[in-house]
């Protein structure tokens, strides 16, 4: 590992430039439903690994759906999946993941960065544009180094993470069965600790239907859906603290469209967190047998919508020997790699489940992500890329052993 290390020098002295490309990605806008930002990011991120010698195909999302203002289930629009791949006929293969999209809509007013002092702020530059930099740095390094014929490359760009993943989960899921080795660039934590397991996570919508009326001329004709809703979630709510690890955040409610009129829909979205498989399975049941057998009120009716999107990510197995190779090299560039479980969800969540050993939080060091006070942390850059890069070669030379799938 060592001699590996000699290889690493040329990610020396590109702390500014990295910092550089993060500030001018994240200045472009890509929430989520921005397909256009979004596709305005890819044409600047993609050419700079096709740089590299990667072949990059646009895949179009998976069909999903959402739930409407109306109550209607409707085609959930998103962004494509940007795939990049090199030497299709290498026998091992590393799956490299990471996402164009951020939490903030076009109109929010977190649109600027700035470096004060050791961090830099803005949108995305933790989460994760600042990470998508780390790894192309990271390539690029190992792409120079006498290993790169040995091992290939999938990466894997999606625009919708944020909200989830739905219309690209099977693409990354498709992908996880062709390679050995799992990579993922969110944020680590400020201290440099990686998330070890992961929570599952859900997403409900109950769609309640009552009768509308006039709250004045014809009450008693009116059956409202607040109401049944109110009841809905007080039978959600009864089910916290019932089971260890088990979590159902009642997040929002919306119904009604005037004060003098008897509401005839009310929306309601639940998501829900579990540590392990049968946690997930005890919080689906419980919350379907809710609708199957409570009384919601005389002609309320409640549909669900939705269901458990990320499935559990033990650190266990082959993502345990994963953790434990970062960790070694962590130590050779003098980092120490530790890890801790957490509640949050990531792309990781759904390689781990389709078999492959997966460490995320591989990119910069970073906090408050999801919030205007995001940031990263400008000395992290470098020194990650020479954590992945080390990794990758330590791969490719036989020094780390490839982990066993799940």
């Amino acid at each position: 590992m060592k001699q590996l290390r000699t290889h690493l020098s040329s990610l020396d002295g590109l702390t500014d430039a990295m910092v550089q490309q993060t500030t001018d990605w994240a200045l472009i806008n890509s929430g989520t439903p921005n397909l256009d930002g979004i596709a305005r990011v890819a044409a600047a991120v993609l050419p700079s690994f096709e740089a590299l010698g990667f072949q990059a195909k646009t895949l179009p999302p998976a069909a999903a759906t959402t739930v409407n203002r109306d109550g209607d289930i409707v085609p959930l629009t998103r962004g494509p999946v940007y795939h990049l791949s090199n030497r299709p006929d290498a026998p091992k293969r590393i799956l490299l993941a990471g996402h164009l999209d951020t939490v903030f809509p076009a109109d929010h007013t977190f649109q600027y960065v700035h470096l004060k002092g050791d961090k830099l702020h803005g949108p995305g530059c933790a989460d994760m544009k600042g990470g998508i930099v780390v790894m192309r740095e990271a390539l690029r390094c190992f792409e120079a180094s006498p290993f790169a014929g040995e091992i290939g490359f999938d990466i894997l760009f999606n625009s919708d993470e944020e909200t989830g993943s739905h219309a690209s989960s099977p693409t990354h899921e498709h992908f996880a069965q062709k390679c050995d080795v799992g990579m993922v660039y969110e944020p680590a934590l400020p201290d440099g600790s990686l998330a070890g397991a992961r929570a599952g996570s859900g997403i409900y919508t109950f769609i309640v239907k009552g009768v509308a009326a006039h709250a004045g001329r014809s009450f008693h004709d009116g059956r409202n859906a607040i109401v049944g809703a109110a009841r809905l979630i007080t039978a959600i709510e009864t089910l916290n603290g019932q089971r260890e690890n088990c979590t159902l955040n009642l997040g929002t409610i919306k119904g009604g469209v005037a004060s003098n009129v008897v509401a005839d829909l009310c929306l309601v979205v639940l998501n829900v967190r579990g540590r392990t498989p049968s946690d997930m399975k005890w919080i689906d049941d419980n919350v379907r047998g809710l609708i199957g057998s409570e009384n919601f009120g005389p002609d309320i009716s409640v549909e669900i919508h939705g269901g458990v999107h990320r499935p559990c990510k033990p650190n266990e197995g082959g993502t345990l020997a994963l953790f434990e190779a970062v960790k070694s090299c962590g130590a050779e560039l003098d980092l120490n790699i530790a890890w801790a479980p957490t509640g949050g969800c990531c792309d990781g969540n759904n390689l781990a489940a389709a078999g492959l050993p997966t460490v995320d939080t591989l990119g910069v060091c970073g906090a408050y992500i999801h919030s205007a006070d995001e940031y990263a942390l400008k000395e992290s850059f470098v020194e990650r890329a020479k954590l992945s890069a080390l990794v990758m070669m330590g791969l490719a030379a036989g020094e780390i052993s490839w982990p066993d799938r799940v």
